[in-house]
């Protein structure tokens, strides 16, 4: 039932009356950031339009059709021919399309024609969903408009992407699009303290570092993010405390240091969120309002410290450097230069 989803309480609505009219489009696309939940949604969409004991026009979640529309063995990443091919779940009427490394093969369409002309096996529709829909190339795109063009009634394909616009314009437009928001940081709080695996600091700290996305929570290091976090507060109290070049120099030795260079850009972006604590209490913001409040204390003596302006001035540099990077520059040189350019 949708009542177990978190989140997107709208989207429920007007999936439940899509249900309700038995009316619903032969594609939707489903649309919004990483990690809301837009495959969940899908699937349990998917399992609304074939169970065999629904709780109104929802699904049970029970029955044989329920639990078998939620069982997928996907293939090895490296086996091409796997991804040439619709995957199914052990419902037989339910299925999946995902990428070969970066795009969606068009073989994998021209299955998906083929199988949605057949009429359901055992449910009263035939549902594909296509993970991460934004791989599409020309070639599948074109492959999949021929399905969109003619859906057959008994069939309905699900887009799932969090780049709607890197769709071609004559995929989107044959589509209904249902847009997904990011959650609020209580909802991801409150589905992670449901799981009973967190205590409530740590699921406090995970919702609100998580930007919308309980997939981001749960996928959240917390020992690796301290870690991290405690590096760049030295950065912060070596610029507004201690005004203190040469400890910022060696700060950016060791987050452009070749062996963490997975971690350069996760730094950048837990140093932007502490600045932006700074920024909010500096401005008499609430507690309430931080996200790093495990370590308000320390915050509380930086923002005592530093004028908004100056922090804003701050997520400014932060910005332009993060484009100058995109340009392949030395990262050492471009973090010395951001580092420095932050002391005046």
């Amino acid at each position: 039932m949708f009542s177990t989803l978190v989140g997107n309480e709208r989207v429920k609505e007007v999936l439940r009356r899509m249900l309700e009219a038995r009316r619903v489009a032969g594609a939707l696309l489903f649309a919004g950031e990483e990690g809301v939940g837009k495959r969940r949604f899908a699937l349990e969409f998917a399992k609304s339009l074939n169970c065999r004991t629904p709780v109104g026009r929802e699904a049970c979640g029970h029955c044989s059709a329920c639990v078998r529309a939620e069982e997928f063995v996907f293939p090895p990443s490296d086996d091409k021919d796997a991804h040439k091919k619709i995957i199914w779940s052990a419902h037989a009427d339910i299925g999946m399309a995902i990428s070969y490394k970066r795009a969606i093969l068009v073989d994998a369409m021209r299955d998906l024609e083929r199988e949605a002309n057949f009429r359901p096996f055992e449910g009263s529709a035939r549902v594909f969903l296509i993970e991460e829909a934004d791989k599409l190339n020309e070639a599948s795109s074109n492959a999949l408009l021929k399905t969109l063009e003619e859906p057959p009634s008994t069939s309905h394909i699900i887009l799932i992407t969090a780049r709607p616009a890197a769709l071609l314009p004559t995929v989107r437009s044959r589509c209904q699009t249902v847009r997904f928001s990011p959650l609020a940081p209580s909802e991801i709080e409150a589905h992670l303290l449901k799981t009973k695996k967190f205590s409530k600091e740590d699921a406090r700290l995970l919702a609100r570092v998580a930007h919308g996305s309980v997939g981001r929570a749960l996928g959240t290091d917390l020992e690796e993010y301290r870690e991290q976090r405690n590096a760049m507060l030295d950065v912060l109290s070596a610029l507004v405390l201690r005004g203190d070049r040469a400890s910022l120099l060696r700060a950016s030795e060791d987050i452009t240091d070749a062996k963490r260079k997975d971690e350069y850009e996760p730094r950048l972006d837990v140093l932007e969120t502490l600045i932006r604590d700074v920024w909010s209490l500096a401005l008499g913001c609430t507690p309430e309002r931080v996200v790093n409040a495990d370590v308000l204390e320390q915050l509380e003596k930086l923002a005592a410290r530093v004028e908004s302006q100056r922090a804003a001035r701050w997520i400014r540099e932060i910005e332009r450097h993060r484009e100058r990077l995109d340009v392949n520059i030395n990262r050492k040189v471009a973090t010395d230069a951001l580092f420095l350019a932050m002391t005046e």
